[in-house]
């Protein structure tokens, strides 16, 4: 084969050279043999090779090798080199050759750049002033450089488009499956409010008539209704005992449905804790006197005072005091304490140095009790739920004491936690702002502007 003798490089097809490189005729089909079979669209050259790397390697070539070097893809966009103004004057029809010459009598050698018998583009040298042969040469040194380009540009697209693909469906089906869960969300909040809804409907009914039978129960006792024996006295304060429990429990189950609706209102005003804390030992004094339980209220140098709502940061520190009195064994002592501490810092970002510290008033509840095992300890704040759930426990109660608590000490804008009383017993701390306003809770509560 002599020097002038036409070879095809690199494709499978006569490359078409007489139309401008603007308008190359396309070789490329939509998928090809390089998507194995996945339904990938086939890459163009510019896709698998930058654009700045096809200039620096038409540029190096250029310098190398003494000829001019352009590079387009296969719709005859030049992306590297100048294609010259001559290469517009090859024949419109030209031969099979890849060595094509100008009407003005200028050599250009043209070469393929195929992937896979994928055409991708084209290569062009010209015009030529040295032999076909070396032309040749230049252009399979430059096809060899961008197969192996080429490939390793293949598989970098194919895995990032796999990968990409990989996220697009999973990120589909966390679509669905927060759908899934959104719609779940739903039934579970209208079933929750259909259960406070009953909850309150069957409080309400069942404390009318139970208003009734205490108070019956009271004035048979108090003999409105003629003198009553010992024992029929003792039947009748049997009943107005029991009335009471049930009173107790109706109006928990009232609380907690006002709590979960945010229906229930606080009026807040400036408290001395001590005077608080003074109350809730008061009321739970006869039942820890005929239990044999001390109660004790460690006093503090300075009064601190709290915000809040009387009835309701009340009946946090009654239900505290009375459940420390129910698991402490006789001879045992409750003891509160109060102290104002450093709190969370004022503002969740910024410059966290030069924020104000928020004061709080630490209120801590200790009893000498059976303790509560840590993985028990958030749980105890669950409606209805009680760590020992037998039917033989030995206290009673609903469970409803302690979810009461937390929701009233949320709304006012503190926190509980409960600790280990070493060696034995429970620790309840209830944090609190120092005298502010309470604020609303994602409890719902709503806290109007105290009356003057």
């Amino acid at each position: 084969m002599s020097d002038d003798e036409p070879v095809r490089l690199g494709g499978t097809r006569t490359p078409q050279l007489g139309t401008p490189t603007t308008a190359l005729e396309p070789d490329f089909e939509a998928e090809g043999p390089a998507s194995g079979g996945l339904g990938l669209v086939a890459p163009k050259l510019e896709d698998l090779v930058a654009t700045a790397q096809l200039k620096e390697l038409a540029d190096s070539a250029s310098r190398l090798f003494g000829m001019t070097v352009s590079i387009t893809n296969q719709s005859g966009t030049l992306l590297a080199g100048s294609a010259p103004h001559s290469l517009r004057e090859l024949p419109v029809r030209p031969g099979p050759a890849e060595a094509q010459v100008s009407t003005t009598g200028e050599r250009y050698w043209v070469a393929t750049i195929d992937l896979d018998a994928r055409p991708l583009g084209k290569i062009l040298l010209g015009p030529l002033d040295v032999p076909t042969a070396r032309a040749k040469s230049v252009a399979d040194h430059l096809l060899v450089s961008l197969a192996l380009i080429l490939h390793s540009g293949e598989r970098a697209l194919y895995s990032s488009t796999m990968h990409v693909a990989s996220v697009a469906q999973t990120y589909r089906e966390l679509e669905v499956k927060n759908r899934d869960l959104e719609t779940a969300y739903a039934q579970l909040k209208e079933l929750d409010q259909l259960k406070s809804g009953f909850l309150a409907t069957v409080s309400h009914e069942l404390r009318t008539p139970l208003t009734s039978i205490i108070g019956y129960s009271e004035m048979l006792a108090e003999g409105f209704a003629g003198p009553l024996t010992k024992d029929q006295l003792e039947f009748v304060q049997t009943i107005r005992n029991k009335g009471d429990q049930l009173l107790a429990l109706i109006m928990s189950l009232l609380d907690l449905t006002k709590l979960e609706s945010g229906t229930l209102s606080m009026r807040p005003m400036l408290l001395p804790i001590e005077t608080i804390l003074g109350d809730a030992l008061s009321t739970a004094l006869p039942k820890a006197t005929k239990k044999g339980v001390k109660l004790r209220i460690e006093r503090s140098p300075a009064s601190p005072s709290v915000r809040a709502d009387p009835d309701r940061i009340r009946q946090v520190f009654v239900n505290l005091v009375d459940n420390a009195v129910k698991f402490t064994p006789s001879g045992g002592e409750v003891l509160l304490s109060a102290r104002e501490v450093d709190g969370a810092v004022a503002g969740e970002s910024g410059l966290v140095l030069l924020a104000p510290v928020k004061k709080e008033i630490e209120i801590r509840v200790a009893d000498e009790g059976i303790g509560i095992p840590l993985h028990e300890r958030q749980r105890i704040f669950n409606p209805f739920y009680q760590i020992d759930q037998s039917s033989t426990r030995e206290q009673g109660g609903a469970g409803l004491g302690l979810s009461i608590v937390k929701r009233i000490v949320d709304a006012h804008g503190g926190r509980i936690s409960v600790e280990a009383n070493e060696p034995k017993g429970t620790v309840f701390v209830v944090r609190l702002p120092a005298s502010e306003r309470p604020r609303p809770s994602s409890s719902g509560f709503r806290a109007p502007t105290p009356q003057r």
